[in-house]
């Protein structure tokens, strides 16, 4: 248990990559492999039910700490976690209990039959026996609401690392359907009990943006057009009856995808097809937002499908009965592709739009008026090209829209990392809301060296409240924010959210009364 609470702390303790990857690391090699097992089924969602009413965990802290019940909600709304809240206002504890993870974790789960009386006794005696840390993590065991500082695509990694293995294999293993109790942690991560090949994915090929004139790629009849989507790049493979659905970002996300999964298990053949994952309503895409709906779910509920329904755009096939075809060219890859979806009809699955046009100049108006149908702009891609490992330059292309932009004021300053931990350069930004100012957006990129100077240096003036790093400023500073898109959201207080929000330049040249409005920029939705 204390390795597990030491890797836990050091999880939260910090947001670079590397750091966390050495945590993991760490805890591999100090805890046993029940621990191990345990610590991966907690992260991969395989938690029990919780065996203690956190109303009553809540009740008996109270107790124990001697403290009236407003001082302790007056407690949890500064700290904002119940179980960190309970550890703090508990006093020193009294020894200490040495067990595993594991003898932690098979107690809890025992006391789900227990009475009332005999969890308290329980849980009292653990809090009395436990530092601060431990008595954390503890709660948070107790509670049923465990959660990693970690990213599943940084624990695939770092496992992957330390078994010097690939890390789709690792993948693979640790999210199928496994059990406690009915598999070992080695035998897991290595594959024994799965074929890991499988589900292998490939790189994905990428493209850059175009930096020529259209006419200078040559005969626009080489080219293969088509619409750049704003959704999730994903690999869908068949392999052996089986399916599997990799993300661009290297996460294994079958199971996020039912109707995707369910159909192309009915579908004929073996394959590897590059795709687009997008929601589709009555034959229009619809923008990222409602995608999100969708994404990282336990499980998906029939509203969610019904109300956010998930269909693929078919780019390019990879791979053709266990023959790997990228080096054949994209036309004669469209070719199969095309034969392919033709033997296997799909209303969650179809192929991607191809744009026929005579003479270049024909495609500036179509990616003008891409936005209209939710689209990031144009992709170009030589027929004769095959699907390359990553970026190779002159044979994709993308050619996206000019962004959208709004003016908005500098509200909230936080410093950076790193480097830039003496400045200021995280950014909260607000526009107009009638007579009030609302949060708009977060940036944190698109300034000079130079102007990140000038911002700290008018954030150290200017600052008129603290809120642990955060730094409320005067509102005078006025930036051109550039984003991709836009979309209606309950979850921010202007009641929108902005895709890839950046700063475009510094408006020196306007003041506060020069924002825009918050109703304005809804408009741009509409």
């Amino acid at each position: 248990m204390r390795a597990f609470a030491t890797l836990i702390n050091a999880l939260d303790s910090t947001n670079k990559t590397n750091l966390k990857l050495e945590a993991i690391d760490r805890f591999l090699h100090e805890a046993d492999n029940d621990d191990k097992l345990w610590f991966l089924a907690l992260f991969t969602g395989k938690r029990p039910k919780r065996s203690i009413n956190t109303v009553l965990m809540k009740q008996w802290a109270i107790e124990a700490a001697g403290i009236p019940e407003w001082l302790f909600q007056e407690s949890y709304a500064s700290v904002g976690d119940l179980g960190e809240t309970i550890a703090l206002v508990l006093p020193p504890s009294v020894q200490y209990i040495d067990r595993s993870l594991t003898e932690w974790m098979t107690m809890i789960i025992a006391l789900k039959d227990g009475t009332e009386a005999e969890k308290k006794e329980y849980v009292l005696q653990a809090w009395n026996n436990l530092p601060t840390t431990e008595r954390f993590i503890f709660n948070k065991l107790l509670g049923g609401s465990f959660r990693l500082g970690v990213s599943s695509k940084t624990l695939i990694n770092a496992l992957a690392k330390h078994y010097q293995m690939d890390a789709s294999a690792v993948a693979h293993s640790v999210m199928g359907d496994w059990k406690m109790g009915e598999v070992a942690f080695d035998d897991l991560i290595k594959g024994h009990y799965t074929d890991t090949q499988l589900s292998k994915p490939y790189p994905f090929c990428l493209a850059y943006p175009l930096e020529k004139e259209l006419n200078e790629l040559g005969n626009v009849k080489d080219w293969q057009i088509e619409y750049k989507w704003d959704g999730i790049r994903g690999q869908f493979i068949k392999r052996n009856e089986e399916v599997f659905i990799w993300s661009r970002g290297e996460e294994l996300v079958t199971d996020q995808f039912p109707e995707i999964r369910d159909s192309l298990q009915q579908w004929h053949g073996n394959f590897v097809i590059d795709g687009e994952i997008l929601v589709v309503k009555e034959q229009t895409v619809m923008n990222f937002s409602a995608l999100q709906k969708r994404l990282n779910r336990k499980t998906v509920s029939k509203k969610l499908l019904e109300e956010y329904p998930i269909q693929v755009y078919a780019y390019d096939l990879v791979e053709w009965e266990g023959e790997d075809w990228r080096h054949k060219g994209m036309l004669e890859r469209r070719q199969k592709l095309t034969e392919l979806f033709f033997l296997n009809p799909s209303p969650h699955l179809q192929l991607s739009t191809v744009i026929t046009i005579d003479h270049w100049d024909a495609l500036t108006p179509i990616r003008e008026n891409a936005r209209a149908i939710n689209s990031e702009g144009i992709m170009l891609k030589h027929k004769a090209s095959p699907y390359h490992t990553g970026r190779k330059k002159g044979d994709w292309w993308k050619w996206k829209i000019d962004p959208l932009t709004i003016d908005a004021v500098l509200i909230y300053a936080q410093k950076g990392s790193g480097r830039r931990s003496a400045y200021y350069t995280d950014y909260t930004f607000a526009v107009k809301d009638g007579t009030n100012l609302v949060p708009i957006a977060k940036a944190y990129s698109g300034l000079t060296d130079k102007e990140i100077k000038e911002v700290s240096r008018f954030v150290n003036k200017n600052a008129t409240e603290k809120f642990g790093p955060v730094r409320t400023v005067r509102p005078e500073l006025v930036f051109e924010i550039a984003f991709e898109g836009i979309a209606f959201s309950n979850r921010h207080k202007s009641g929108v959210a902005l895709r890839f929000p950046r700063i475009a330049r510094w408006r020196t040249d306007k003041t506060v009364a020069d924002i825009d409005n918050i109703e304005e920029i809804k408009q741009m939705i509409l």
